[in-house]
This record gives C-alpha cells, sequence and structure tokens, in this order.
C-alpha cells in the first residue's frame, strides 16, 4: 500500500479580531456554539487576548446595536484577538456577519497593557495576523464610536438569548471572503 498524504486539519488553526459584540465571550459561544454556557473544554479552545488594529476606524452601525469598521489611516481600532477558531467557527461568523461585511486577513498588535478607552497607556507587544468583518457601506456607518460597556449594560442580555444571534441572518447571504494576493 502506497504512502498517503497526511491531511491537514484547520480544526483550531483560526485566529480572529473582534471589535464589537463578539468581544464578549458569551455572544461568540453564542454564535458558534448555540448557548452563550458552554463546557469548559469547549471554552478552553479559545484564548481572547486584547489588541489593537491600526489604521481602521469602528462605528455604529445606523439602527444596530453593533459597529462596523472601516479603512481609515488616522484611527485605530481596541478589540479582542481570538484564537482557536476551526473552519466551522468562521462559517457561522460567516453567516452572522451577513452580507454587510467582507473576512480579510491585517495585522493586529496584542496589548500587554490596556490603556484608556483613548487607547493612551496602551503598551503594544507582539504582531499577529487575524481574520477581521470590514463593514462594506461606509455611509450606513454614524460619526459616533461604538461602545462596548454600553452594549454589556443595555443590550447583552438580549444578544445571548437562545436563538437570537441567527434571528435575522440570511443563510444566501454570508460574509465575503476577500482573496489574498
Amino acid at each position: 500500500m502506497a504512502d498517503q498524504p497526511a491531511v491537514q486539519s484547520d480544526e483550531g488553526s483560526h485566529c480572529a479580531f473582534f471589535y464589537g459584540t463578539l468581544m464578549v465571550p458569551e455572544v461568540f459561544y453564542s454564535v458558534c456554539y448555540g448557548s452563550k454556557d458552554v463546557h469548559p473544554a469547549i471554552a478552553g479552545l479559545h484564548t481572547f487576548q486584547p489588541a489593537i488594529l491600526h489604521g481602521y476606524c469602528r462605528r455604529r452601525v445606523q439602527y444596530a446595536d453593533y459597529p462596523g469598521i472601516t479603512e481609515d489611516k488616522d484611527h485605530q481600532v481596541f478589540g479582542t484577538f481570538t484564537t482557536g477558531l476551526t473552519k466551522a467557527n468562521m462559517d457561522k461568523l460567516d453567516y452572522f456577519e451577513g452580507s454587510q461585511y467582507e473576512r480579510r486577513q491585517v495585522k493586529v498588535k496584542l496589548l500587554s497593557k490596556v490603556g484608556n478607552a483613548k487607547g493612551e497607556g496602551n503598551v503594544e507587544g507582539e504582531e499577529k495576523t487575524a481574520e477581521v468583518y470590514v463593514y462594506m457601506e461606509k455611509s450606513d456607518l454614524e460619526e459616533k464610536e461604538w461602545d462596548l460597556e454600553e452594549f454589556r449594560q443595555e443590550k447583552l442580555t438580549r444578544w445571548t438569548r437562545a436563538g437570537f444571534v441567527f434571528e435575522d441572518c440570511d443563510p444566501d447571504h454570508p460574509a465575503s471572503v476577500a482573496i489574498e494576493p
């Protein structure tokens, strides 16, 4: 019997930068696993680290609880670098984000120290490659910055309710994936 090449698995090999609702692990678990409460073995597959994405700006999406980012060389976005994502997780995230977003590969800087809301006092460390969802319709964004603490206080309970995260998703229009050069 001839030697067969080893099959390469991508299980757990994807990393993402989340800058909105998915920064909250319970929302991430609701999207990827169907419940905000996951078994510790599942939770242990993922890490969540504070990070900065340079060259983008985060804004509130009009009439929505979530933000979008667009390229902007004069800004940076605070978020979470998340590891351990599988292809199945990425497929669910593409479906969740929908056609308003394009998934792209970017470079983020992990934060060894998190400063204030304006980023003063941040201490940047290692650079990592991550996938991020970029908002496609800049005209749909407000001039106002999206606020994580406001989301936690006013919206989180609704976003982690069983079935809610996919309520308005269209299975025929997931996020597009940018082709790498």
